[in-house]
Order: C-alpha cells, then sequence, then structure tokens
C-alpha cells in the first residue's frame, strides 16, 4: 500500500484520483453490460457536482442527505458534498416515508439526493412542509414535476458552468478542509429507541482508514464488490473510502438479489458482508449437498474434514506435512475449487461485520480456502476498532485492537475505547453524549467481551441484551440465535427470557423450505397460519432445537417456542434499518401469545 496519508477524505479524494487518472475507479452494469469510470472521469463528475451544490447555495456545514440504493452515483455524490465542504447525512433507502422525514427534519438537511423516483416520491409527500429543504436532487432523468425538483443531469450542467466561471475553485476549496471539520451524519439503527445522528469527522475516517491498512492488506489491484447499504457506516469506510484510498476498483452490485451472478462476472478479491449473508451461503450449500449422491456426499464431507484438520495444523504453526497436503490437492481439485469459483474465483478475502459470525460457518468457510476477516466497530467508532490479521486471524474472535485504538474491560464486562476514530458526539443530544463518552474519553460500546491470551477479542452479547431469569441466571441469546438461524428451517429467531423462570424464543420459519418439505411430507394446509399449528412442523422444529441446544447450560437452553407467520419487517418497526431485530418491539407485539406460551407450560 502507499505510504501516503490524508488528513481528510476530500484530500484523499484529490490525491488518489491525480494519481490513478486512468485506472477504473467504478464499475457499474447497464443494460444488461458491466462499464467502468476511471479516476479522472469520476473527478469530472465529482468537480460538477460539487460546484453544483456551490452554486445552488450550499455553505460550509451545511447538511445533505442521500437516499438511494449503491452506485457510482451515490459515491460520487458523497465526494461531492464532502469536497463542496457540506455534511453527508446517509439515510437507509429501504426506510419508510415517516422514517425518512424523521431523520431529514432532525437533521436539518438543506439539499436530498434521491437516487430513482421512487424514493423521490417519498420525500415529495413532506418536502413542502420542511422549510429548510431547500432543494431534491433526483439522481436520474426521470421526469419530477415540482419547483424544488433538480434532475442529475441538470446539476452536472449548473456545476460545469461554475467550474468555468471559478477555475482552481474546486481543488483549492476541499483542500482547505480540516480533518476535525464534520464529515457526515449517520443515524444508528435506533434498536431501543429513535435513531441518534452520530458526527462523525474527516479525522475520524482517514485515522480509521489508516489503521485498518496497517493489519490488512488492501492495494491498487484489489477488486471490491460493495452490496451492502453505503448508508451504513462498514461498508462505506471500507467498501468506499478505504479502497479509493489505495486506488482499488470498486463495482457496485446491480441489487442484493444479484450478488451471486455478479461476483462469477466481476471476480472481487475483496468483499464486505454481514453474517446473515454468510449464513444463506452457507444453508444453501448444505441443502444442495443435501440432495447430492452418497459419493458426492462422502467426497464433500471428506473435503471439508480434510480442510479442517489443515487449517487446525497451521493455526497452530505446525507444517501440513505430505499425507495431509495430498488430501488437501484432492479436495482442492475436486471440491474447494467449485465452491471458490462461485464467490468469483479470485476473492483473498471477505471482511465480516455488522453482527457475530458463528464459528461453525467460519470454520466451513477457512476449510474451503475461503477467508472471512471478522472485524467490530460501531458507527460511533467510524466503525472498525479490532479486526483479524489477513493471514493470522482467528475464529471465533473479532480480532487485535487497530493501531492507535485502545480497549479495555469493564468490571461488568463491557467493552469501552478511545482512540481518533471515536466519534464527535450525537447531534443535538449532549446528554447521551456525555453518557456514553464520560468525562475521560473513553467510549462505552454497550457490549460485553473478553481478550484472549494472544490479545483477540471475543463478543459474547449486547449489554440490554443479557437475559436474566427468575432464578438469577444470565443468559446471552446472541450465540444460541447465531446457532438456530444458520438452520435451514428458520429465517429469524428471537431468544427471550428476561424475568422468566426459563428461556423460549420467538420463530420465524424459512418457509420456502418448509413449505417444500410440508408438500412432500403430504400435508394438508392453505395458509402459513394453518402450516405453522400442524402437528408434524412441531415435531419437526422440536426436533431441530433439541439439536442446536446441545453444549449449551441446562438453563440456557430453550423450553419452549412460538412460530410465527409473518418475518419481522422495517415496515412493522420489528427490523431496525441495518436488518437486526428490535427486542422490545417483537415482545410488545406478540405479548400474547409469549405471555399464552408461558402460561401453557406453567400449567403443566
Amino acid at each position: 500500500m502507499s505510504e501516503v496519508k490524508y488528513d481528510t477524505i476530500s484530500e484523499m479524494f484529490i490525491s488518489v484520483t491525480n494519481r490513478f487518472k486512468e485506472k477504473p475507479a467504478f464499475g457499474f452494469k447497464k443494460d444488461g453490460t458491466w462499464h467502468e469510470m476511471t479516476f479522472s472521469e469520476v473527478r469530472d463528475s465529482v468537480e460538477k457536482i460539487s460546484g453544483g451544490l456551490k452554486s445552488i447555495g450550499l455553505k460550509t456545514g451545511d447538511h445533505v442527505g442521500i437516499i438511494s440504493h449503491n452506485s457510482c452515483l451515490w459515491a460520487m455524490s458523497d465526494y461531492g458534498i464532502s469536497c463542496a465542504r457540506g455534511v453527508t447525512t446517509t439515510i437507509y433507502p429501504t426506510l419508510t416515508t415517516k422514517q425518512v422525514k424523521w431523520i431529514v427534519q432532525h437533521a436539518e438537511c438543506k439539499y436530498l439526493f434521491c437516487g430513482d423516483l421512487e424514493q423521490a416520491e417519498k420525500v415529495l409527500t413532506f418536502v413542502d412542509e420542511l422549510k429548510g429543504l431547500q432543494n431534491v436532487i433526483v439522481l436520474s432523468d426521470e421526469k419530477v414535476e415540482h419547483p424544488k425538483v433538480i434532475l442529475y443531469s441538470e446539476l452536472l450542467a449548473i456545476g460545469a458552468e461554475f467550474r468555468n466561471s471559478n477555475p482552481g475553485f474546486f481543488e483549492k476549496d476541499a483542500m482547505s478542509i480540516k480533518k476535525s471539520d464534520m464529515l457526515s451524519l449517520i443515524y444508528t439503527s435506533g434498536t431501543t429507541g429513535e435513531p441518534k445522528g452520530v458526527m462523525l469527522t474527516h479525522g475520524n475516517l482517514t485515522s480509521n482508514i489508516f489503521a485498518s491498512l496497517k493489519v490488512i492488506q488492501v492495494d491498487d489491484q484489489d477488486v471490491f464488490l460493495s452490496f451492502l447499504p453505503l448508508s451504513h457506516v462498514f461498508e462505506r469506510m471500507v467498501g468506499h473510502f478505504l479502497a479509493t484510498s489505495v486506488g482499488a476498483t470498486v463495482y457496485h452490485a446491480e441489487s442484493i438479489n444479484t450478488v451471486a451472478d455478479n461476483m462469477s462476472e466481476v471476480h472481487p478479491t475483496i468483499m464486505t458482508a454481514v453474517p446473515r449473508f454468510y449464513e444463506k451461503v452457507y444453508a444453501k450449500i448444505i441443502d444442495n449437498m443435501s440432495s447430492a449422491s452418497s459419493v458426492k456426499k462422502k467426497l464433500f464431507w471428506w473435503s471439508i474434514n480434510a480442510g479442517k484438520k489443515v487449517e487446525n495444523r497451521r493455526d497452530h504453526g505446525h507444517s501440513v506435512g505430505v499425507f495431509l497436503g495430498a488430501k488437501l490437492k484432492i479436495a482442492n481439485k475436486l471440491v474447494f475449487s467449485k465452491l471458490q469459483e462461485k464467490v468469483g474465483g479470485k476473492l483473498r478475502f471477505f471482511a465480516s461485520g455488522g453482527a457475530p459470525l458463528s464459528k461453525e460457518i467460519g470454520q466451513f468457510f477457512k476449510a474451503a480456502g475461503i477467508s472471512i476477516l471478522e472485524g467490530y466497530g460501531l458507527t460511533e467508532t467510524s466503525p472498525i476498532i479490532t479486526i483479524n490479521p489477513y493471514g493470522k486471524s482467528k475464529l471465533g474472535t473479532v480480532g487485535i485492537t487497530i493501531p492507535d485504538v485502545k480497549v479495555k474491560i469493564a468490571e461488568d464486562g463491557e467493552i469501552l475505547t478511545k482512540g481518533p476514530n471515536v466519534m464527535k458526539g450525537y447531534f443535538k443530544d449532549e446528554i447521551v453524549t456525555k453518557e456514553v463518552l464520560g468525562e475521560d474519553g473513553w467510549f462505552h460500546t454497550g457490549d460485553i467481551g473478553m481478550f484472549d491470551e494472544d490479545g483477540y477479542l471475543a463478543i459474547t452479547d449486547r449489554k440490554k441484551n443479557i437475559i436474566v431469569t427468575s432464578g438469577g441466571k444470565n443468559v446471552a441469546p446472541q450465540p444460541m440465535e447465531n446457532v438456530l438461524v444458520m438452520s435451514k428451517w428458520i429465517e429469524q429467531i428471537l431468544v427471550i427470557g428476561d424475568k422468566r423462570k426459563f428461556v423460549s424464543a420467538c420463530i420465524v420459519p424459512s418457509f420456502p423450505n418448509l413449505e417444500v418439505w410440508a408438500k412432500e411430507k403430504e400435508l394438508k394446509w392453505e395458509t402459513r397460519e394453518e402450516l405453522i399449528k400442524l402437528p408434524e412442523v412441531k415435531e419437526l422444529y422440536d426436533r431441530v432445537i433439541d439439536e442446536s441446544m446441545e453444549g449449551f447450560a441446562q438453563f440456557e437452553k430453550i423450553k419452549c417456542y412460538i412460530l410465527l407467520s409473518q418475518e419481522f419487517t422495517i415496515e412493522s418497526d420489528e427490523l431496525t434499518p441495518s436488518m437486526k431485530i428490535r427486542r422490545s418491539i417483537v415482545e410488545k407485539h406478540y405479548a400474547e401469545l409469549i405471555n399464552s406460551m408461558y402460561d401453557e407450560v406453567n400449567d403443566n
């Protein structure tokens, strides 16, 4: 990697686009064909976006929202806002109109980029109510009739005129930004209440980029495939800022549903993903194997076991040996090469974050020669605090503390951190800012964890999620949820039991799999409500839970559960925009069912 360091994101952007002018910066698919934009072309567009914003009245420090799915237009808009000395406010495109309005109003956005007509229509329902919102810029040329709307092509034309009238202004203005200046306002998921606006500075993000690059190796030969929302700090830092900072090429996936196809088309070397992605890939592989011939099954599991033995020897510093090495060659040729082709054939590693990764899934992929480097962080920490080093990852942990960042464990097990990556504070919320930062500057993460003998951090659960049964037993629900959600029969699960005699769960079945199974069994049902009440389905889930709970202490085991006919969704307020389950909301929505379940068990 380059030894060049930058104080600000705008300085980084200018330096990199000067250095890698003709190299592909972004890739996107249009009309069935992949197209690329060079760093020089990206620079040209960003200068026009920046100039256009200046022309329509953007002042230093103004908040500018982006509500759009991932695209090179999202990325260039972000750089355009930053280089114009604005503050990017990221908004998930999956949010409802009500949620979007709340953020735009709370963030005091003066301008708002909308990815397409669908997003623009959300905003146009309230744009006239918010007097501070001056313009809505639609990142397409779909005609929208409203006096506050500016089309993307119109903004570029305005920006080109500004640049022609003000030669040299773009670079001079962008380079005048200080690392203490605000770069972004990112709203947290809000699992326990209204979202909080996290204020991150240029210095927060640049420090996180350079510290991360000292632990993982990334350079201008790498290719990223971006599909996690850029509105989330994890993808924005790793698959956007960090990738650009080294001159790597970033392809933006068409959608979440096309990721598998896109991987085989662009052959990424690095990808970021959340544990649910790996769980679904794992479940699909295992499901495919269940219908394979007995010979293929034996070869598959023989190869996985050989891979696990190899990785175990390497982890302990031992040589693989001739006999095991020969087994690995066979496994690579007949099994692992096919799995590796499914992720593009050139992948060096996945970066995993957002939630704990199951150790079993990590072992499975590692055995197949697919590295998943798990890390840990929060929006408030830009986000990375720890990460597993490339070539020295340790399953079951979130890695080592990155340089220039400090971590310590409080007496109650909470993880505390301090460093240049820690946020400036919460927007318009000094009270909560003081609660989490304190006078000593140590940020309270709200997570419970511990360091092992090698300095690798392991996360137990969220402090607020710890269940205390009426018998006084402390139960961490996350490990159980991580094991159960790997089942092909479970789509979503919430383990509950706080202040109750025992632990139980709310389970949303994986209906596509369950319905196929029920048809094969020739069961009779018409609705999902009828399906989950069938005794044969109850027997299936009893078996799944019993098998999954092996290895857990008796007081941790799920004693009873309810099957739900509807998935938890963002629209029902049961999921955050980053797809985390809002425990209190789910328990409130299903309170009657939950209480009936406990009453029934107590009566028996």
